[in-house]
């Protein structure tokens, strides 16, 4: 039987969708599936039917009419998809079920004066908005919950790693504090987005929106208000700046999520165990001993799938003249699932961070179990005023070697022969030893960074609330 992991299911303590996988990777309120853009369609088309009757476009109570009948619940969205291969998009195929179902005297404002993008392209802003409030609320609980172990673990010290190797000492409230400055830094990039580049998208057949002569601005500006959306300057058909700009933003989310993750599961590991997760889950369906850290596992699980997404979306953005054959229509899946994915991600860290538990005893005993090592080059360091750096650095070289075979702490060496002779002639002392070798003296500004994250996370707080 394979290592599977099983849970008591404390993972879905946030709404998740059906499925096989769902409560893994369509975790979080960020709308995914397909009722989510029909209705983001059917939004978009009754708004424009309410704009057409505010510009005289369409009889008096076009707009409230065909507005009732644009519910997801009333069209398949499977039948839409097997009608959308004889035009290359539902978009057709949903005005046609949308028109049939409204009073014969308002089936003229369904979709006058828009073309098929113009619809699908708003209803991803719609998506996204909605997608990216989800993310941000999730985030906002992640961030909280990091700032609370920076605050907590201001002064509980462990060893840094580089290389994956074991370097100098550091805190874990500084490990925390890099977390949550990037979770926020994270956070402002994605409200940004949120709040100046979600645009309606309404150009008609080749962006000029002729169908609707002069009208044709007004009506774009009165649908943009219609759906709380950015009004751009002109049509963005073949100008996919604004979709690169979106999944930048979320990929950058998730690669900040998926960073914290990642330091999780190593911190978590069975020899390290300096961290674990909390929770009642985590178990393995071949090995009941083991407590495998789950939310940070299957956070990995979606943000590694990410770049990928991100790639197409990139290569897609080369569009050709005024309206583009095939590039996209390559945007669509990939933008749902990096919503999608970055949505669980974040649901996921939320959890995750808020329920991390930190054992700072073995932080403190893995650091000792590195016999003094890690503080050689402060050690050596200390010896250059009255050695000079080379006799330093062969001094500190030598009786760092002589601890390693012996099986002893650096302290012990620098205590005994000739590394003793030569610092007692420096007139260093024993206590002076035992002082430059305490960990506690060799932390830097890790206490003052830390202040300064959380200084900045209280500062940007009330702006980055969703």
């Amino acid at each position: 039987m394979s290592d599977g992991a099983v849970s008591d299911g404390s993972a879905a303590a946030s709404p998740a969708r059906g499925g096989l996988l769902g409560g893994l990777f369509d975790r979080g309120g960020s709308p995914a599936g397909d009722g989510a853009w029909l209705q983001a369609m059917l939004d978009t088309e009754a708004a424009l039917a309410r704009a057409l009757e505010r510009a005289g476009l369409a009889a008096d109570g076009a707009g409230a009419a065909v507005t009732a009948e644009a519910v997801a619940g009333r069209f398949d969205a499977a039948e839409l998809g097997r009608r959308a291969v004889h035009t290359g998009n539902p978009v057709p195929p949903l005005v046609r079920a949308l028109t049939a179902a409204v009073p014969g005297w308002a089936a003229s404002a369904v979709h006058h004066g828009a073309t098929s993008q113009d619809i699908l392209d708003t209803a991803a802003m719609l998506v996204a908005r909605d997608s990216l409030d989800a993310v941000l609320a999730d985030l906002a609980t992640a961030a909280a919950a990091a700032a609370g172990l920076a605050a907590a673990h201001r002064d509980t010290i462990m060893i840094g790693r580089t290389l994956l190797q074991q370097a100098v000492p550091v805190t874990f409230g500084l490990v925390a504090a890099g977390w949550l400055t990037a979770i926020d830094e994270a956070r402002q990039g994605l409200a940004r987005i949120r709040g100046e580049r979600l645009a309606v998208q309404f150009g008609g057949a080749a962006g000029t929106l002729a169908a609707l002569g002069e009208a044709g601005p007004r009506v774009a500006a009165l649908l943009a208000d219609e759906l709380g959306l950015a009004r751009p300057a002109l049509p963005w058909h073949t100008d996919r700046l604004r979709i690169l700009e979106l999944a930048s933003a979320l990929a950058g989310a998730a690669a900040v999520l998926g960073k914290i993750a990642r330091d999780v599961t190593l911190l978590a590991q069975s020899e390290v165990a300096e961290v674990r997760e909390g929770g009642a889950g985590g178990g393995s369906s071949a090995m009941p001993h083991k407590r495998n850290p789950i939310a940070a596992v299957v956070l990995l699980g979606c943000t590694r799938r990410v770049p990928g997404l991100l790639a197409t979306l990139a290569a897609a953005a080369e569009q050709e003249h005024q309206r583009a054959a095939g590039a996209w229509h390559a945007e669509w899946e990939p933008l749902a699932d990096l919503l999608r994915l970055t949505g669980s991600a974040s649901s996921w860290a939320a959890e995750l961070l808020a329920g991390l538990k930190v054992d700072a005893g073995r932080m403190r005993a893995t650091l000792d179990a590195a016999g003094d090592f890690p503080m050689a080059g402060r050690f050596a360091a200390l010896l250059t005023p009255a050695l000079g750096p080379v006799a330093a650095h062969d001094l500190i070289a030598a009786a760092s070697a002589e601890a390693a075979a012996g099986g002893q702490p650096l302290g012990a060496a620098l205590k005994s022969g000739a590394a003793a002779r030569s610092l007692a002639a420096a007139g260093i002392t024993a206590g002076q030893i035992d002082a430059a070798l305490d960990p506690v003296g060799y932390l830097g500004a890790a206490a003052a960074f830390t202040e300064a994250a959380l200084a900045a996370h209280r500062e940007h707080e009330p702006r980055l609330r969703p």
